[in-house]
């Protein structure tokens, strides 16, 4: 397992074909600052473009908490025109994890809110533990979730879920987010990490040019009508119909041997 660190508080961790990406500023409970999106955004940057990485898992190195969101003490410091300044950055933090061109998952425990909740919805899929408790708190300290949790959100569980979610500013513990669909697998206890890794790991097994295609078709059809959807996805599978995944995939379930993938 190798290791490359991106500023101060940003790890990515390769475990073969899966890259584990570690928010690790635990004397804030990962609270993101701006030297914190910056390596977010750097970190994203160099997986965007890492044709060896199948799968990213979006990890945290604080024992009771994914990410809290925001820095408010950093916040409260800026003027006007510092935080005006200071957007392009934090939003792309957010971005950065959404465009991940690879499947993502999150694997959460403890406190999940506010930009802490948008990394983690920014990803495919959310693994959390029985501790997990997610939340956009944003309209309780006078803004909005302004990391893609308005639009992901009712993505994921509907307007009126989302809104009243929302607008209420409240917090919910992982029984009841599972059952909302705020998070997609519930696992005891301290097992997050170990589950999402997991789970990378079957998927990685997949052909990648397959699964940057299919997440592209997923990504780019969401919200479309049915036509303009299967348009979208014929798109992608024309564009690994005839690639070198296709015919290895092929040949090795004709010769019953597991595929070795040219990745292209």
């Amino acid at each position: 397992m190798s290791e490359e660190r991106f500023g101060e508080f940003v790890l990515v961790r390769r475990h073969g074909q899966v890259a584990e990406l570690v928010l690790d500023r635990p004397k804030a409970m990962n609270a993101v600052s701006a030297e914190m999106a910056r390596s977010i955004v750097a970190a994203c940057a160099a997986l965007g473009a890492d044709r060896e990485a199948r799968v990213v898992v979006l990890t945290s190195s604080h024992e009771r908490a994914f990410c809290v969101g925001a820095d408010l003490k950093e916040r409260n410091s800026m003027t006007d025109a510092e935080l005006l300044r200071s957007r392009p950055l934090s939003r792309g933090a957010y971005t950065g994890v959404l465009e991940l061109p690879m499947p993502t998952i999150a694997a959460v425990h403890g406190y999940a809110l506010g930009g802490g909740f948008e990394l983690a919805l920014s990803c495919d899929v959310i693994v959390a533990d029985d501790t997990a408790v997610v939340g956009l708190p944003e309209v309780s300290v006078g803004v909005i979730p302004g990391g893609g949790g308005t639009q992901l959100l009712p993505r994921r569980v509907g307007a009126a879920r989302a809104a009243e979610l929302i607008f209420s500013a409240r917090r919910v513990a992982a029984p009841e987010a599972r059952e909302l669909g705020l998070v997609d697998e519930l696992v005891e206890a301290g097992r997050d990490r170990e589950a999402a890794l997991e789970l990378a790991a079957r998927m990685a097994a997949n052909s990648p040019v397959g699964l940057r295609a299919a997440k592209r078709a997923l990504r780019l059809g969401h919200g479309l009508d049915l036509r303009a959807g299967l348009e979208i996805e014929d798109a992608a599978w024309r564009a690994v119909a005839f690639s070198g995944d296709r015919a290895e995939g092929v040949a090795a379930f004709n010769e019953k041997r597991p595929p070795e993938w040219p990745g292209e």
